[in-house]
């Protein structure tokens, strides 16, 4: 058995705004300097990834990418030193909440050990 955990940010209303795939977009565009590239690298289309950089923008209230228009391809992007410094902090974040459960796990898992312990005994001692 072992744990798994999803954790995500949401705004007032409950809406799930940044998270695990909101992550890997960002990275993705900071490795490829491209919105449509880093889409096509996680399988997802151009809008879905426009609209979750868009939803992440309005809930965070600053801008994560800059945008290049012109040229051939005309979808270049870069993400804005906000940005940079955010997908630090939130891996940071992540990897400090998902190893604060770690404690607890263990006494969840001890604790359920004796509970089977008990179960094979009839549940007496």
């Amino acid at each position: 058995m072992e744990l798994k955990t999803k954790l995500y940010l949401v705004d007032e209303e409950g809406n799930k705004f940044m998270g695990i795939g909101v992550l890997w977009l960002l990275q993705q565009i900071q490795t490829h300097k491209s919105l449509r590239q880093g889409a096509s690298v996680l399988g997802i289309s151009y809008s879905k990834a426009f609209s979750m950089i868009r939803n992440l923008e309005k809930s965070l209230g600053v801008a994560v990418l800059d945008r290049r228009k012109g040229g051939a391809a005309r979808d270049g992007a870069t993400l804005t030193p906000f940005a940079e410094r955010f997908i630090a902090l939130y891996e940071s974040f992540e990897q400090d909440a998902k190893l604060s459960l770690n404690q607890p796990y263990e006494r969840f898992r001890g604790e359920l050990s004796h509970l089977f312990e008990d179960e094979d005994h009839g549940g007496t001692e």
